[in-house]
This record gives structure tokens, sequence and C-alpha cells, in this order.
């Protein structure tokens, strides 16, 4: 639809759950604006452009303006009901939050490759794909994700504590690259 006046053109409209995260929004960058003296640097004998805290100063102020002008039309805007339906549906999300803080938890007892395994092959399920296919699909991506992650690209992930109980020729191989 093209919009017939300037003003039509400007209107904004507010959506559910606009005010929340625009109040959200607005504190989180009021946070980082109150933490800019501590952790950013100003460096005496040093032009302005070339400071270290410059661009993070810029941002962060951007954010504050840019967060304050969005909650100020959220409050000029009409009200649209469906406020804490759209909230709680951003928060399901936090479901996932806690899964990856589960699988942080199980790599030091389990080790990296049973824990990658076990957490693709979960999620895998968890987000409705069930076949058997599927599941030797997840379990292949597992494997090739530690493989790639430990013995190419040699990150440094800590082994599990299960790697332990195994054998001494098949431990320091596990240890190494799984």
């Amino acid at each position: 639809m093209i919009a017939k006046t300037l003003q039509d053109m400007f209107r904004r409209y507010r959506r559910p759950g606009d005010i929340v995260f625009a109040v959200i929004f607005l504190a989180f960058a009021l946070f980082l604006l109150s933490q800019l003296g501590t952790e950013t640097k100003v460096v005496k004998r040093t032009k302005w452009f070339a400071q270290p805290a410059l661009w993070p100063t810029v941002a962060i102020w951007g954010m504050v303006i840019f967060s304050a002008l969005h909650l100020l039309s959220s409050f000029l805007s009409p009200r649209i009901p469906g406020r804490w339906k759209e909230v709680g549906f951003w928060l399901l999300s936090l479901e996932y939050v806690a899964y990856f803080l589960i699988y942080v938890v199980a790599v030091p007892w389990l080790g990296y490759l049973p824990s990658t395994i076990l957490f693709v092959v979960f999620l895998s399920i968890r987000t409705g794909f069930r076949s058997t296919g599927v599941l030797c699909l997840s379990v292949v991506f597992g494997v090739v994700v530690a493989v790639l992650f430990r013995a190419l690209l040699q990150v440094n992930i800590p082994a599990g504590k299960l790697y332990e109980l195994l054998p001494d020729s098949i431990r320091v191989f596990a240890l190494t690259y799984l």
C-alpha cells in the first residue's frame, strides 16, 4: 500500500510488547552508559579520534538516544492489546538458554564429543525431528563438529572426566582428539 500523505508515511504503529522491549532496552543502554567511565580509557596526549573510548562512547550514546526515542514513540503510539502474551512468547526462548547451560556443565563431565552428540540429538528431538534418518544425521553432525573443533582447529576444550575411565591406549587418543 502506498502512503497517501506524509503523515501516513511516518505514522508509527505500536506492536504488542513494544513498550516492554523499549523499557528493557533503555535500561540496558543506561547501564552501559553508567559503566563507560570504568570500562574504557581516555589516554592523555592522544588525539580525540584516536581515543580507545571514542567508538564505545559514540555507540552507547547512540543506544541511549535512540532507545529513549523508541520509548517516547511507544508511549505516544496507540496501544495494541496483547503485550503480556508477546512477552510470554519471548520468555519461551529462555528454555534453549537453559539447555545450553546444561550442555556447558555436561562437557567437563562427559567430554566434548559425547556431550555434543547428546546435545544435538536432544535438540533434534525437542524441535520435533524424530525420524531415524534425522537422528542419525544429528549424530554425524555432532561427531563432525567435535572432530572439527578438537582435531582440525585444535580448540582447547577441557576433556571430560568420563575419558579417565577409558583404557590407556584409547584415553590418550580421546584426550587429544575427542
